[in-house]
Order: structure tokens, then C-alpha cells, then sequence
């Protein structure tokens, strides 16, 4: 009997106490996809001193070969700044215009790197020559990953 009247009671408080407001806390899947993003950013970073590094291993010497892994290190840095744009986008709604920007600038990339391969191949390629370009692509990458 005592225990029936203390559930009671208790339900009876509850009741003239209304709805409590619970506090907004972050919420576990929100802590995780800020710690997703946290590390994206800094692979993207890692993999941006890579193609800086590469950059100027191409303008020191001018070899098929380190041509070849400088666009390798380009063309993983933009994969991963593409899946990093479309987790991104997936968390924040539809945005259309920030989705054609890095497409935008991927084709402007490609565009540089032809013309940085030209530059290399043609054998008339001089130290400067190449830094200007190499700058030019790490300025675009820059804007992706800002």
C-alpha cells in the first residue's frame, strides 16, 4: 500500500509539474561528424603541403616523372576535397552554388596543369616559368579548400 501511494504521488507531481524542457546538448552523431570534419580538414591540409612539396621538386628538376607525381598529388588532393564537399553539402541541405564553384574550379585546374605539362615537355621550361604556374595551381587549390 505504501508503495502504491508513493507511485502517486509521484505521478500526480509529475503531472501538475507540466513537461520539463530538457537541455539541448550536442548530440552524439553531431559530435562525430564535427570530429569527420575536423580530420578532413586536416588531411586536406596534409595532402595540400604534398602538392607543394611536389611543386617544387617540379621547378628544381624538370622530369617526366616528377611531373607525373606532382598532377597525382593534385588529383588526390581534389578527390578528397570533393568528398569533403559533398559530406559537407549532405549535412548542410542543397547547395548548388558552392557544388559548381569546385567543379569550376577542378576544370580551371585541369586546364593549368595542361599547360604546366606543355611547359614541362617542351624542354624550354625554366625554373620560374614553373613556380608561376605552380603557384597558380596551388592558389585554385587553396580556394577549394576554403
Amino acid at each position: 500500500m505504501d508503495i502504491r501511494r508513493i507511485q502517486e504521488t509521484q505521478r500526480l507531481q509529475a503531472a501538475r509539474s507540466g513537461p520539463r524542457e530538457v537541455e539541448a546538448s550536442t548530440t552524439f552523431s553531431a559530435l562525430m561528424q564535427d570530429k569527420r570534419e575536423h580530420k578532413g580538414y586536416e588531411r586536406l591540409q596534409q595532402k595540400l603541403l604534398l602538392v607543394e612539396e611536389h611543386g617544387q621538386l617540379l621547378a628544381e628538376s624538370h622530369t617526366i616523372e616528377n611531373l607525373e607525381s606532382y598532377k597525382e598529388k593534385i588529383k588526390d588532393f581534389l578527390k578528397d576535397a570533393l568528398d569533403q564537399s559533398q559530406q559537407l553539402e549532405e549535412k548542410r541541405g542543397f547547395n548548388r552554388r558552392g557544388r559548381t564553384k569546385i567543379y569550376k574550379v577542378v576544370e580551371q585546374v585541369d586546364t593549368k596543369l595542361l599547360q604546366l605539362t606543355d611547359t614541362v615537355l617542351s624542354g624550354e621550361s625554366r625554373r620560374l616559368d614553373i613556380l608561376d604556374q605552380v603557384g597558380e595551381i596551388k592558389g585554385m587549390l587553396v580556394n577549394v579548400f576554403v
